[in-house]
């Protein structure tokens, strides 16, 4: 950890040593008061003082529009309360494409601006289809243009990602730190293993509405641990964002020559679970192929629900089927090694493959008998596989689903009145737990204080190495940061990832606690109100913005736990691209602006 902080801390100096300047001079340049509403949520209220403070040095009149909570935030984003907004965007698939397209795409489900553009489009698009060598060129491009150029978002840090834990009560090997993946409850294990069975693990979440328990309408931080956690994946990331099958359905991946056809070989030992008398149940129903099929496709349905958030993801999927005949693994060839798929799934394996079938009642590991799933693109998109490690491709129960989603169409959904698969009022209330969970964990019950999560007995009973060691959780609520940290250090919580910087010194004094920091692909920034009538659609008034911001006050605020960056693209390519301070710039795209509306 000490090492990652020291090399933070290294780049940190050597960005003031080129960021600084005459920026401490007063503009040459005369322009007028500006007024601009800064709209954030009250945990991000640190940040938002330093945005208006800076902000008010070059020139503005700063309105804060602060928000108690993530609903609220997006519900006064939506009506256009605000001029410059304060947002994050996690890379949580660890790739590139996922860094850009959901919120500076036109069809993004989080371009909230919108930014309409499309010559992002075209970028974006391009370098989706381009190999990791390629696609750097591209990248780059687009961050120039996106930031340097039109202003289209105002960049201020990329986090590292920290979490603390009990030593004296949890076994330091059983906890890991990925970068972009939620953390993986499975793993986790008491020093005390007769506190396995008994005691429940305290984490913690800021939030105690999530948005919904149905793993596409939602891609926030509401959800994301949770669905990560409660629903299977045909793949997995390992903590530093490489593809694999660990704890995932499939025991092995293979990608046919052209790039456009991805073949799955899954596992019969997943059953879905059951909240049933407080505890999870085994429903004894298999996680199989028809799931999987259901599930990724209407991931890549658009209309599939009344509110997908994360359509954009999967769009690239065009048809998700099972294989029945064997011959075609033995003929279509391996994109990497020529080799048949056929001999590239049988690594994953000990035995052989001798039959395949698209029932999963006949499915038997044992003795041959296999489901595989193949998913053809629309066009070459390697970058298909980081999608499908996402919470949002997590496997579902048709039949479950279909229970309530039935009842009503799309068109006609209504939520005031009508409940969907996943509705959280509704599991809240105990009116209907309807969630069959395919992951490590069965969500329980919710209450106002937090979440009560028992292990699946049917998750890979077999399979020490990714069954659950501890058989509770326990997700408890606590909005404010500072709250969540004293909680921690008074025994309150076991677990706890630190937003909070400014606490990691004093946990760090007790020698019981752990922190492990790492880069994170975590970025934090600012949008404009893009939307029309808003005087924030002129790029000079972006651009004086833009340059008012001075980085070095975020990452000094933060005692170097945080880095400087570009965009969203910066933690997982090097562009190149740098963020200038510049306070005589700012005037002087203010005064333009200014100019065309005197």
């Amino acid at each position: 950890m000490k090492k990652l902080l020291a090399l933070a801390l290294s780049v940190v100096m050597a960005f003031s040593m080129v960021a600084c300047g005459s920026n401490d001079e007063k503009p040459k340049v005369e322009t007028k008061p500006e007024t601009i509403t800064i709209l954030g949520q009250s945990s991000g209220e640190a940040d938002l003082n330093i945005l208006r403070d800076q902000l008010t040095k070059a020139g503005y009149t700063v309105e804060i529009n602060m928000q108690p909570d993530y609903s609220s935030f997006q519900s006064a984003l939506s009506a256009g309360n605000y001029d410059l907004a304060l947002t994050g965007w996690t890379t949580v698939t660890g790739n590139v494409d996922y860094a850009v397209r959901g919120i500076f795409h036109s069809t993004g489900d989080y371009n909230n601006s919108p930014i309409v553009d499309e010559k992002i489009d075209e970028l974006v698009d391009k370098g989706a289809t381009e190999t990791a060598t390629q696609a750097v060129s591209t990248y780059s491009e687009l961050e120039s243009y996106l930031v340097g150029e039109k202003a289209y978002i105002v960049p201020l840090y990329s986090t590292m990602k920290n979490l603390a834990y009990n030593n004296q009560l949890v076994k330091s090997e059983s906890v890991s730190q990925p970068k972009s993946r939620p953390g993986r409850w499975e793993m986790f294990e008491y020093v005390d293993s007769k506190l396995n069975e008994t005691r429940p693990l305290v984490l913690t979440q800021s939030s105690s509405t999530p948005s919904t328990l149905d793993p596409i309408q939602a891609n926030d931080g509401t959800m994301n641990s949770l669905s990560g956690n409660m629903y299977i994946k045909i793949v997995n990331l390992t903590d530093d964002d490489q593809i694999t099958t660990d704890s995932s359905l499939s025991h092995s991946y293979a990608i046919a020559e052209g790039n456009n056809e991805y073949y799955f070989l899954l596992r019969d030992d997943v059953f879905f679970s059951k909240a049933e008398n407080g505890h999870a149940a085994n429903t004894g129903v298999m996680v199989g192929g028809e799931d999987v099929v259901y599930s990724l496709e209407r991931a890549c349905n658009k209309d599939s629900v009344a509110s997908h958030k994360t359509y954009t993801l999967h769009n690239h999927m065009q048809t998700i089927e099972m294989v029945t005949d064997l011959n075609e693994l033995n003929t279509v060839k391996d994109s990497d090694t020529g080799a048949t798929i056929l001999d590239t799934l049988k690594k994953g394996i000990d035995g052989e493959i001798t039959a395949l079938t698209n029932k999963d009642e006949n499915v038997d590991n044992a003795n041959g008998t296999y489901q595989v799933i193949k998913v053809t693109t629309t066009q070459p998109f390697p970058q298909v596989l980081n999608y499908l490690a996402h919470q949002s491709a997590g496997i579902l129960n048709k039949e479950q689903v279909e229970a309530y989603n039935s009842k009503f169409s799309v068109e006609s959904y209504d939520p005031t009145k009508d409940v969907c698969y996943g509705d959280f009022a509704a599991v809240k209330s105990g009116d209907s737990n309807m969630l069959w969970c395919s992951g490590p964990y069965q969500f329980i019950s919710v209450d106002d204080y937090g979440i009560k999560f028992e292990a699946n007995p049917g998750y890979m009973a077999d399979e020490k190495e990714f069954t659950s060691k501890i058989n509770n959780i326990y997700m408890k609520f606590i909005k404010d940061a500072s709250a969540a940290n004293s909680a921690f250090r008074a025994g309150e919580i076991d677990v706890i990832s630190i937003t909070k910087t400014s606490d990691i010194p004093t946990i760090e004094q007790d020698s019981k606690f752990t922190v492990m920091s790492r880069p994170s692909n975590g970025v934090t920034y600012c949008t404009f109100n893009l939307k029309e009538g808003s005087k924030f659609n002129n790029v000079d008034l972006r651009l004086s913005v833009l340059h008012a911001i001075n980085q070095e006050e975020f990452v000094a605020f933060n005692d170097g736990y945080v880095m400087p960056v570009y965009s969203t693209v910066g933690t997982i390519l090097e562009t190149g691209n740098k963020h200038v301070f510049d306070l005589n710039k700012s005037a002087e795209h203010l005064a333009a602006y200014q100019a065309t509306v005197a």
